[in-house]
């Protein structure tokens, strides 16, 4: 699957967006798997509460499952004004 990142998780990761193979089957198992990966993913991770995420270009929360998703997306909440 493709996974995205935006705002300042892009930053703490270093990369827009990369291909993800995954035996994770919940989004939260997903992010446990790229936290373990290296330190700029954990960083990045490090406060799960700060971050959204959206599972096929729709909000979701993190115990959402993944079966045949094809992409999912991390960002920080938006404000407008």
């Amino acid at each position: 699957m493709d996974v995205l990142y935006f705002a300042w998780v892009r930053e703490r990761i270093g990369l827009p967006k990369e291909r993800v193979d995954t035996s994770a089957t919940t989004v939260a198992e997903l992010v446990e798997e790229l936290k373990a990966r290296e330190e700029r993913y954990a960083a990045a991770f490090a406060e799960i509460r700060a971050l959204r995420v959206a599972v096929d270009q729709e909000l979701t929360d993190f115990d959402a499952p993944l079966e045949g998703v094809r992409e999912v997306a991390f960002f920080p909440p938006m404000t407008g004004g």
